[in-house]
């Protein structure tokens, strides 16, 4: 008897297409249901193909999460991309400089929204760390052959060029940054504000994006973003 829902398995691939076929299927898993939903042995049922056969190309779980992760990092990047292009038609330097920057949060948290399956594994395969990177690390990164943390460090090193982010102020900016934005897509994702709907997301993540970015340059303003140090002045 035949089963119709069934995979016709095919046991010989041209070169290459084997491997791209397990990603894409496991890829769609993770689309699905974040990184618990990757399952090599449901990917090569995906792919058509017997399960032995994928162990040429993904030894164990594990390489094919780290896979799917440089894949998820790598759309996370093109979405910050496309926020970032955008702020390239402004004439003005400096206004071209915070539009960069606050495309990186916009992007990142879009994408999450958008992507929430993608943007789990993106964080989940394994501890991301920014100064390890694994051994294809190329396929985590975007069109500009930058991953989401180099594109963030790039756009706060425009506003040092521009003249609007002291050079002094710019060590550790990326984490206090990324922090915020990170914590509001997990909120979002996973936390007490699930459920906003499409507009209040994007109004809240539009405002969190601009505290971010008029703290940071606040704090390099005299003045502006700290306590006076002379209690007359504070009386």
């Amino acid at each position: 008897m035949s089963d119709e829902n069934s995979v016709p398995v095919r046991r010989t691939y041209r070169h290459g297409d084997l491997r791209r076929a397990l990603l894409d299927a496991a890829v769609a898993q993770a689309r699905e249901g974040g990184p618990a939903a990757i399952v090599l042995r449901e990917a090569t049922r995906r792919a058509g193909v017997v399960p032995n056969a994928a162990y040429r190309h993904f030894q164990n779980h594990q390489m094919l999460l780290e896979a799917v992760r440089a894949v998820a990092l790598s759309e996370l990047a093109r979405a910050i991309e496309v926020e970032i292009d955008a702020s390239r038609r402004l004439p003005d330097p400096c206004r071209r400089a915070r539009a960069a920057f606050c495309g990186v949060g916009l992007g990142y948290l879009r994408f999450a929204r958008r992507e929430p399956g993608l943007f789990r594994t993106a964080f989940a395969a394994r501890p991301f760390t920014v100064h390890e990177r694994a051994p294809d690390d190329r396929a985590a990164r975007g069109d500009s052959g930058m991953d989401p943390f180099e594109l963030l460090c790039h756009t706060l090193d425009g506003m040092v060029a521009a003249g609007l982010l002291p050079p002094e102020r710019r060590p550790g900016a990326e984490f206090m940054a990324w922090s915020a934005v990170h914590g509001m897509a997990l909120l979002v994702l996973d936390g007490p504000l699930r459920g906003l709907g499409e507009d209040q997301y994007q109004a809240l993540a539009e405002r969190l994006v601009a505290m971010v970015e008029q703290g940071l340059l606040a704090e390099g303003r005299p003045g502006q973003g700290r306590a006076p140090s002379d209690p007359a002045q504070r009386a």
